[in-house]
């Protein structure tokens, strides 16, 4: 293998994995170790998230270079979706972080980066960790962090460790650039345990965003074990109607005590979704699209429907209404579309440029009239109106793909593939 003989794993994570002739693969997501009761672990592969974001198992016998920058394989991927077996750790998923303790009684040390080094054999063994020694407690000291080092694997016990608890400091730089969706689906397959300390790290912004992208299951099991004003805090961040979905999946008693929890003002939106059957399009809603009053300037239209945390099928119009302009809003007046505001001048008003004629709904409206309306009108969301045509909110497009998948969709992504071929 024409490769550097010890590679730190936590500077391998993202790097880009290529074939023989060039072509990328995928990118370097984890490592996979066996940490084994005698003797150094054994590094056995990388995870590699490939286009369509899904992760596959790189064994390192496929490995043809690992470079500065790169990792070069034999061109041939087992495209099945990795799945950890019994006996093997994640590197930046459960060994990073770890507490560890030296071998000489001197005290604890957290795992920051492990390097794996290939043997005579052909084996890639796990043989130095790079440690920041633990501080003891002395009041207010102003040397807030231990020293660093570097130490053979043998000179510490505890890397094999389970129930104790785990920063998620490095495993979240190394997952930083991710979006939502995918950080959502390495919580996913992370264990409880850890997949909880991960998302107890998260700012509630990021928490929010990425709880929206995770099953239902996995939502309830860590709002369920967040502190109960951190949960509040962070369904506040949520849009309202996935806080919404959430809460209903919680039980009646802890439900109603993070909407008390809640501001007043983010709980008033939740509370009116919750007052709607699911399978309607009261209960698929959003309450914040980008609404607007007539006068409006186009310049300020876009601007609205350029905000980066809005979903692009929201972004696909704007709702015009008399004030007030929260729902429920004063009358209806009809939509600006987007491609139609990219035509007119920015300082004409989106009141110039609206189409009356747009299709809507009422909030009991079925979920079966909402996908119809939708695909016969080729349009991304439909306003939901009351009966004095005042908008409630909007029925997207990904709300109604949410709402008709089978709620294991996430499992079950093109499983179909086999190895194949690249290059």
């Amino acid at each position: 293998m024409s490769a550097a003989t010890r590679v730190f794993m936590a500077r391998l994570a993202g790097t880009q994995v290529f074939d023989p002739i060039g072509d990328e693969v995928g990118r370097v997501r984890d490592a996979v170790v066996l940490v084994r009761a005698k003797g150094a672990p054994r590094a056995v592969g990388l995870v590699v998230e490939v286009p369509g974001r899904r992760r596959v198992f790189l064994p390192l016998t496929r490995v043809t270079a690992i470079d500065a920058g790169q990792v070069i394989s034999t061109g041939l991927l087992n495209m099945r979706r990795f799945e950890q077996r019994a006996m093997e750790s994640l590197v930046l998923g459960e060994l990073l972080d770890r507490t560890v303790r030296f071998t000489d009684g001197s005290g604890e040390a957290t795992v920051e980066d492990l390097s794996i080094t290939r043997q005579r054999t052909g084996d890639w063994l796990v043989d130095q960790l790079f440690v920041r020694r633990k501080q003891p407690a002395r009041g207010l000291s102003l040397r807030r962090r231990g020293e660093t080092l570097v130490v053979p694997v043998g000179a510490v016990t505890g890397l094999a460790g389970s129930t104790e608890e785990q920063g998620a400091t490095k495993l979240l730089e190394a997952y930083e650039d991710l979006r939502p969706a995918d950080l959502a689906d390495v919580l996913h397959e992370l264990g409880d345990t850890r997949r909880l300390e991960v998302a107890s790290a998260l700012d509630d912004e990021r928490l929010a965003d990425v709880l929206e992208e995770l099953p239902e299951d996995d939502q309830v099991a860590i709002v369920s074990r967040l502190d109960s004003d951190r949960a509040a805090d962070v369904l506040e961040a949520m849009q309202p109607d996935d806080a919404a979905d959430l809460l209903n999946e919680l039980p009646d008693e802890q439900a109603a005590r993070l909407l008390e929890l809640m501001e007043p003002e983010e709980a008033k939106d939740v509370r009116r979704l919750l007052s709607y059957d699911e399978d309607t399009a009261g209960g698929l809603m959003t309450t914040e699209p980008v609404i607007l009053g007539p006068e409006t300037s186009i310049a300020t239209a876009l601007a609205q429907i350029r905000k980066q945390d809005l979903p692009p099928a929201l972004a696909s119009m704007v709702f015009v209404v008399r004030p007030p302009l929260e729902t429920p809003t004063g009358r209806f007046l009809g939509v600006a579309h987007f491609q139609r505001l990219l035509r007119e001048p920015p300082h004409a008003s989106v009141g110039s440029v609206l189409d009356t004629d747009t299709e809507w709904l009422t909030p009991d409206a079925p979920v079966g009239r909402v996908t119809r309306l939708l695909a016969a009108y080729d349009l991304l969301a439909l306003p939901v109106l009351d009966s004095e045509k005042r908008l409630l909110g909007a029925v997207s497009v990904d709300d109604v793909l949410d709402h008709i998948l089978p709620d294991d969709w996430r499992e079950h992504v093109d499983e179909n593939l086999e190895e194949v071929p690249r290059g």
